[in-house]
């Protein structure tokens, strides 16, 4: 009867989705303050009733914090369209006459375990929609501000809580996303899920503006919307954070706990209860209004990096939200219509559930916190970690950036020391102690695990960042070799070591030697590049090595310097004056250095590209770089003349089959194409590239009931894990790596056989490559010894496939170069 009645009243709310008024939202029998705007009145519509662009949410949120003394508004940054990144502080007036002892009274108490907690209000962060296309988060936003600000009868909760709450964590995916149901609206609501409505166009209003998932980056923190709610995060330490979000229509509602035996292991078990009872609050506030809803049945509670995880290594609970989603208006579902409104009154109603949970859990959730950081002082020891890259301080620099963002301490080397075989180098390694509050984060960041309770993943199983900044690091270092702790952390500086008649050396090692190359040919001075090792001066000289002559260049000798000098500083690398060619070794007029190309670089995006990937291989060049990309959209290659670019990239295959002729073409007359994952196999058909694939063999499965069926296959997923290779440092794809090995993020299974001469396999996986992560026995057999990469010619171009991203969620700054030499020498390889 209760599934007939939800039906009727779904078809009925569709119908009338226009009519939809705020009462719809907000609980029965209560009184609100006249004098607080209700959302209507200033964004012109009902809640629901459209979709909420990003610039009525701001304004509404300026309009309650105007006439509320419940609530104060910041804006603590931009996103990359320069939409503000805004924060609602909502408790009691009195309250907020004493906000910043009320944060340093919470944050004393998680310092110390005397600390009366009974008489602290609890933190709640409540944020919403940080998936763009995922809107009901942000729209209920609207209605759950307007409540705390005019509700009245709400005074216990207000004086025992301080609500961070953050209405649009994606303000440019969520502003794409409302431009496109608004625009697709018709005046009759049809729930058709054919309509036009709810098939939104690339790349989709779930990312952010360089086409992020934004839920993936509570950890690195690389994003500016990231490091601003980190901060805020760090700042307070909230009790418990919310995360709104959406899922496939036809499904109904889930909050946490999600399922057990893929909760991270260094989650305390407390914190799972916690959230358990927790749930009892959600179960009976959707039960009032009769909404279908599940939990531990899917989601997990595995990878930091996400909202609903990350709070669980720093002493607090994250919860995630999950609502059919209805994409549109309203669509038809197996649950019958599903309407805005609905799914709004579904993330409203948690929203304060969670409240409500928060106020009569209070004093155990603050003991918890507590508790917590009393159990991390009391297993740490007095060592120390290290990491660093001798001859690249960039990868180091941005790897303690990313601590220091974390509340991290982190310190200098106080004098150049070698551990484990590793040299650590001062001004280019950093150390960062165990003895500290933050112990249990460091160790989430830098664990390593291979075995675990489930083989299923709804994210990575491994993101070790030592392995993903490519540096060297260690474990259990002495704390005497700790220099003084930072306050900031600051590149080290570019500068040119003189003035130099005969030519310039600039080593490939560093990170962002691409950019200062770019810059070099961009201004159309020649530079060439080194095939072999050399010394000049006494001072050895890798493969990869920069060589800048000064002779018949467009600059004369003193604006020339002027100009590397700039370069050198922008780019914070060193360059070195030469007085003469003659070396040990290969001279700097020998024909193994070769001139390198200006590249003019695009990229295939569009439908069938898949969007994270290209949008961080977009954000590497723009962001990273300084280098221009040119986007080329599916829909209109066959129209554009490509003949004027040097490279183009393809990050999954995307193109029609009429494409491929003019694809070969190009690459005979000398082009540069340059494909991952999937985009391998498409060359490998199209003939363009000669690969071997392999596959583990599956042997008949026994003892698999049906339910388990899916259970079986998903194992054989490699869901995101990392991996050894050696590498072959002569050829021109390594350039620039100082070890032998180098780790790699691999998310495929697609397996490709090393070629029988050992100089083709330049990047090849060890014997037993597992370096953290998960992958099933049935893969671990096939892939030792298979190759990531491959290059071949083809007329007198090339073609170059990697069977995974490395460009990974833009943390993975150990194999951006990679990329990058395919670039500014892919011509040689």
């Amino acid at each position: 009867m209760k599934k007939v009645l939800l039906l009727f009243l779904l078809v009925s709310i569709s119908i009338s989705a226009q009519q939809v008024d705020l009462s719809y939202y907000l609980p029965k029998n209560m009184t609100y303050n006249k004098n607080i705007p209700t959302p209507k009145s200033v964004i012109g519509h009902e809640v629901g009733e459209w979709h909420i662009t990003h610039d009525k949410l701001v304004e509404y949120m300026k309009a309650l914090a105007a006439s509320s003394d419940r609530i104060s508004i910041e804006n603590r940054g931009k996103t990359f369209e320069d939409r503000p990144l805004l924060l609602l502080t909502i408790t009691s007036p009195k309250n907020h006459q004493n906000l910043d002892n009320i944060r340093k009274n919470h944050i004393d108490a998680t310092n110390n375990n005397s600390v009366d907690v009974s008489k602290n209000p609890i933190v709640v962060y409540q944020g919403f929609s940080i998936h763009g296309n995922e809107p009901s988060g942000s729209n209920a936003a609207l209605a759950v501000a307007y409540y705390l600000a005019a509700a009245e009868g709400i005074d216990d909760l207000l004086n025992n809580t301080v609500i961070l709450f953050d209405p649009s964590l994606n303000p440019d995916g969520l502003q794409r996303f409302a431009y496109w149901a608004n625009t697709n609206k018709s005046k009759n609501i049809n729930p058709d899920p054919n309509d036009r409505e709810y098939s939104e166009i690339w790349p989709r209003g779930r990312t952010n503006h360089y086409q992020f998932d934004m839920n993936r980056d509570w950890l690195p923190v690389q994003l500016p919307e990231s490091q601003t709610r980190i901060k805020t995060f760090h700042e307070w330490l909230p009790n418990v954070l919310t995360d709104h979000h959406e899922m496939g229509s036809n499904s109904s509602f889930f909050f946490q706990p999600g399922i057990p035996s893929r909760t991270n292991p260094l989650t305390p078990q407390m914190n799972q209860d916690l959230t358990k009872e927790i749930a009892t609050y959600h179960a009976k506030a959707l039960d009032k209004i009769g909404s279908l809803y599940y939990s531990e049945e899917s989601f997990d509670d595995f990878y930091y990096g996400k909202g609903s995880t990350f709070p669980d290594i720093n002493g607090s609970i994250g919860i995630l939200f999950e609502q059919g989603s209805s994409r549109g208006h309203a669509q038809e579902t197996v649950n019958g219509i599903l309407t805005f409104p609905f799914t709004i009154r579904n993330q409203f109603t948690a929203a304060l559930s969670t409240l409500e949970a928060a106020r009569k859990m209070r004093v155990k959730i603050l003991k918890y916190q507590q508790d917590f950081y009393t159990a991390s002082r009391s297993t740490v020891v007095n060592k120390a970690i290290v990491f660093g890259d001798e001859k690249d301080g960039a990868k180091s620099h941005h790897l303690a950036e990313v601590l220091f963002r974390q509340n991290v301490n982190v310190h200098e080397v106080k004098s150049d020391f070698t551990q484990n075989g590793k040299n650590f180098k001062k001004g280019y390694s950093y150390i960062v102690p165990m003895n500290q509050k933050n112990h249990r984060l460091v160790k989430a960041m830098f664990d390593v695990r291979k075995t675990f309770k489930d083989s299923l993943f709804y994210d990575v199983s491994a993101w070790t960042f030592n392995h993903a900044f490519g540096v060297d690091y260690a474990e259990n270092v002495s704390i005497s070799k700790a220099g003084k702790k930072l306050t900031n952390i600051i590149r080290n500086v570019g500068n040119v070591s003189f003035t130099s008649k005969y030519g310039y050396l600039m080593p490939w090692n560093e990170y962002y030697t691409p950019k200062a190359l770019n810059a070099i040919l961009q201004k159309g001075i020649r530079a060439k590049v080194s095939m072999k090792n050399f010394k000049n001066d006494g001072k050895v000289y890798e493969y990869g090595t920069i060589f800048i002559p000064v002779q018949n260049q467009k600059l004369n000798v003193g604006d020339l310097y002027k100009f590397l000098l700039k370069v050198a500083k922008e780019s914070n690398v060193k360059i070195t004056g030469v007085s003469t060619g003659l070396n040990e070794g290969i001279d700097l007029g020998s024909n193994n250095f070769r001139a390198i190309t200006k590249p003019k670089v695009a990229m295939i995006v569009g439908d069938g590209v898949a969007g994270n990937d290209s949008g961080e291989i977009w954000h590497l060049f723009d962001q990273r770089f300084d280098m221009h990309i040119t986007r080329l959209d599916t829909r209109n290659f066959n129209r554009v003349d490509i003949s004027k670019y040097t490279h183009i990239i393809i990050p999954s295959s995307g193109l029609e089959k009429r494409a491929v002729e003019k694809i070969k073409t190009w690459v005979k007359n000398g082009g540069v194409v340059v494909g991952y994952k999937n985009t391998a196999r498409w060359l490998s058909s199209n003939k363009m590239i000669s690969l071997k694939f392999d596959s583990p063999k599956r042997d008949s499965i026994k003892g698999v009931t049906f339910e388990n069926r899916s259970l079986q296959s998903g194992a054989q997923y490699i869901g995101g894990a990392i991996f050894e290779a050696n590498i072959d440092r002569s050829h021109p794809i390594n350039f620039g790596y100082k070890n032998d090995k180098i780790a790699l993020f691999r998310n495929s299974t697609m397996f490709i056989k090393a070629d029988k001469n050992s100089y083709n396999n330049p990047i090849q996986y060890t014997s037993n490559p597992l370096l953290s992560g998960y992958i099933s026995k049935e893969n671990s057999k096939v892939i030792k010894n298979t190759v990531p990469f491959k290059a071949q010619r083809f007329g007198r171009g090339r073609v170059i496939i990697f069977t995974d991203n490395t460009n990974f969620r833009a943390f993975w700054y150990g194999t951006n170069k990679l990329l990058m030499n395919t670039i500014f020498f892919g011509d040689k390889m």
